[in-house]
């Protein structure tokens, strides 16, 4: 074994014994050159910052490791690097508990729905970081409504039913919230071609016949969110129908406004819910190219008088823009419409979160009820969102929510079926896949959809050790000062490689010093396995530290050689520079070649019975006509039996079709004679091939013999008496036609008397049967004279 294999040898062993522990380990695969690219790589792995823990030849990167191995590996505890994250709570205020009837009343700020407010966390790679969040329903929470109409001219009748919505709404909301505020406004489309009619007159007024209709426009605010229902009552009182061309409505201009005018609609930081009242469908992002409107909506608010005036300047917004801005200002939508339209806007509600759906009657009479049922469904569900997550960064939830319910993944987000006054919790954990680029801390923010209250969520990244802060720049342990000396290793400075920086980046890439890590001039540096470090090849490192690259182009390894039953070398070998090693008695590529002859041997006990070679253990016939395990079959010749039978024949009975030419064609077997069978020579008997024949001469005479080869002669037993079938006995036969024929014609005769006798009877019967039903004449025939004389003797008197 020459030097190369034995360094490969002894590297294995070490590798094997110090670093068992370690197979599939991420830490040694991630090659870190620090402390801070080790801790980054997951969370199980530290670096060991002793300087002496290196042994020689090993590189910087092998003090990345696990934790366990470092151990074992003899690194002192109090030089392992491994830091922690952890969770600070900055602002923990707890939820507010509040009653109707108190008489002191809590502005809005002064509620807390949601706890804690502010967290810090400090996050490692791969490391997660879990805290509790907990949500109650406050009782008594403000509640602002703003009703959005369709006043095109199909709402008509409507609009007489929402005249008196205010105070009616403002009592039946006492039972939810003494402080409720409400607002209005309408919409009907952009007041372009072809949405409205352009025409002069029909600017003034659209609606055909006598209805007197107020000017098209796109939205209109009438009421800023007020606590006085009378006000509702009289402004909305005042409102006319307006009418437009097409079917869809240009709602979605009108609740893009309403969401972002916070100032003009008058939002509050409390429950803010928006009304959105229509008979008919809605245009969104692409329908304003038919007007000649292409600019896509700014989501920005462009309330002039309370009217929108760049309707017909920005196009209908797309409805994740509406999600979005709903989103973001806390906005629950409840759509009441028509039966007509339920399914196209349950299919809205499907992508706007906290959004309900109710059935509004054809004149808008059940219009407060609705409110009301949609209202008590979303605030009984709780549904948490977060902001823009950091590159690297994922959160999961798991819910507990009523009666210890529990949610994971997307219902881990949730809980439903909350009433005023319960409390629920959730799960949330934080985890960092890698530090980010510019290291400095991110803001997050938790909050449940259409409330206002949110969580801040501080994030701090461990992207280094505590032992680099004590670092020594431009050291004298790293060669000529181009590094830092920190936490046991040299952190080379830009531009710089190597275990102690000994090398330029610069000079590593010039093409003199990278054909020395090409093979054979070739294009691939180090095989694509290394890397070029100062014009030599260093190897990457495998997950199992078992495999190894090796060579000077890391050209050699010793896990991709052929395989065998799954197993390398077949497990009859190593691999050594992609080639397999056998073991003594196995050959081939995979050492899957056994060079034993045993399982070759024939019952005779030659090798394939002399008809071919042993291969692998295998007969390899070299007559392509035999076949089986050590070529015993042949199943296209004609048969040892039937092959020599004509000369058996001739030489043992003088018989047979070679009778002529028996001594010149028959002469190659030595014939012996034998009484009978059972003097015959026996397989179990024999170490050389036998065969046992029984042949039939013309005569339909059976005779017995044997075939073998002994010692290169061929042996002839036969048995010497024919055996030929008896012939047929006469007597027997014939006596036992006549007496079938007899038999047979007896039986005939029977069967016929048999019939005969049964149709006899039935006559007879039938006979009988029909004088018993004849009805014959009493009276006495007139011609016929008795030939008996009766003569009475008058003196007798019976005495």
């Amino acid at each position: 074994m020459d030097l190369r294999l034995l360094l490969i040898a002894a590297l294995s062993a070490v590798l094997s014994g110090s670093w068992a522990q370690q197979e599939g380990s991420v830490c040694i695969k991630a090659n870190a050159q620090s402390c801070g690219d080790c801790i980054q790589v997951a969370e199980s792995c530290g670096w060991c910052g002793d300087e002496n823990f290196l042994t020689v030849g090993e590189s910087k990167s092998a003090r990345c490791d696990d934790l366990e191995s470092l151990k074992k590996r003899n690194c002192a505890v109090t030089k392992i690097e491994n830091p922690r994250g952890g969770i600070n709570i900055d602002k923990d205020k707890p939820v507010t508990n509040r009653k109707k009837d108190v008489a002191e009343k809590l502005k809005p700020e002064q509620i807390t729905q949601i706890q804690p407010q502010k967290l810090t966390l400090t996050l490692r790679s791969g490391e997660p970081q879990t805290f509790d969040l907990k949500f109650k329903r406050a009782e008594d929470y403000p509640i602002d409504l703003y009703y959005l109409m369709d006043l095109s001219f199909s709402m008509k009748d409507d609009l007489e039913n929402v005249k008196n919505l205010g105070t009616d709404l403002m009592r039946e909301m006492q039972g939810i919230t003494s402080d409720f505020r409400i607002g209005f406004g309408s919409f009907v489309e952009k007041t372009v071609m072809p949405y409205i009619s352009t025409t002069p007159a029909r600017l003034i007024n659209p609606c055909t016949g006598n209805q007197n209709c107020t000017s098209p426009f796109s939205y209109k605010n009438v009421l800023k969110l007020t606590d006085k229902g009378d006000e509702f009552n009289n402004l909305v009182s005042q409102q006319q129908i307006s009418g437009n061309l097409d079917s869809p409505e240009g709602g979605f201009d009108a609740i893009m406004q309403v969401a972002v005018c916070e100032n003009q609609i008058g939002w509050r930081n409390v429950t803010r819910l928006l009304v959105f009242s229509t008979d008919a469908g809605f245009h969104f992002a692409g329908d304003g190219k038919l007007g000649g409107i292409v600019l896509p909506n700014d989501g920005k608010c462009h309330l002039e008088n309370n009217m929108y005036t760049m309707s017909h300047y920005y196009d209908y917004p797309s409805i994740a823009h509406l999600v979005q801005k709903l989103s973001d200002h806390n906005i629950q939508t409840i759509f009441a419409v028509t039966e007509e339209f339920q399914p196209v806007y349950k299919e809205l509600k499907n992508l706007i979160p906290k959004s309900a759906v109710g059935t509004l009657s054809s004149n808008s009479s059940n219009v407060i009820k609705l409110i009301i049922d949609a209202y008590n469904s979303l605030s009984s569900e709780v549904i948490l969102e977060n902001g823009r997550l950091p590159e690297g960064v994922t959160i999961t939830y798991k819910s507990i929510c009523k009666n210890g319910v529990e949610g994971t993944g997307e219902n881990g987000r949730k809980c439903s079926n909350i009433s005023i006054g319960d409390e629920v919790s959730f799960k949330i954990s934080i985890e960092s896949q890698k530090c980010p680029s510019n290291g400095k801390p991110e803001v997050i923010k938790i909050k449940p959809l259409g409330f206002t209250e949110e969580v801040e969520v501080v994030l701090n990244f461990i992207c280094d050790c505590q032992c680099a802060a004590e670092g020594e720049p431009d050291s004298d342990k790293c060669y000529e000062g181009n590094g830092t000396f920190e936490c046991g290793a040299c952190k080379c400075n830009d531009g710089r490689i190597g275990r102690l920086c000994e090398c330029s980046k610069d000079e590593v890439r010039t093409e003199d010093l990278d054909a020395n890590c090409r093979k054979d001039n070739g294009t691939d540096i180090c095989s694509n396995n290394g890397d070029c470090v100062c014009g030599t090849c260093e190897c990457k490192k495998r997950e199992n530290p078992a495999e190894i690259y090796s060579g000077k182009y890391c050209e050699c390894d010793n896990f991709n050689c052929d395989r065998s039953n799954n197993k390398l070398c077949g497990g009859h070998g190593h691999c050594e520079c992609r080639k397999c090693i056998c073991d003594a008695n196995y050959t081939g590529s995979a050492c899957d070649c056994s060079l034993e002859t045993a399982t070759c041997l024939a019952k005779n006990g030659q090798i394939c019975n002399g008809r071919g070679t042993c291969e692998c253990g295998i007969c390899k016939c070299t007559n392509p006509k035999f076949q089986g395990p050590t070529c015993e079959i042949c199943p296209t010749c004609p048969g040892v039996c039937a092959e020599h039978k004509d000369c058996v024949q001739c030489r043992a009975f003088e018989a047979g079709e070679k009778k002529d030419t028996c001594e010149h064609d028959c002469s190659y077997f030595q014939l012996i004679k034998v009484k009978d069978r059972e003097k015959m020579p026996q397989p179990t008997d024999q170490s050389f091939p036998l065969t046992h024949c029984k042949e039939r001469d013309a005569n339909d005479c059976w005779f017995y013999y044997t075939y073998a080869i002994r010692n290169d002669t061929k042996e002839v037993y036969v048995v010497e008496t024919l055996e030929c079938p008896a012939g047929p006995d006469i007597i027997p036969i014939v006596a036992g036609v006549v007496a079938g024929i007899v038999l047979i014609g007896l039986a005939l005769l029977l069967i016929w008397k048999l019939l005969m006798i049964i149709h006899d009877r039935r006559e007879f019967a039938k006979f009988e049967k029909e004088k018993m039903n004849a009805k014959w004449d009493t009276g006495e025939n007139p011609i016929y004279k008795s030939a008996v004389t009766t003569v009475v003797n008058p003196k007798y008197e019976g005495k």
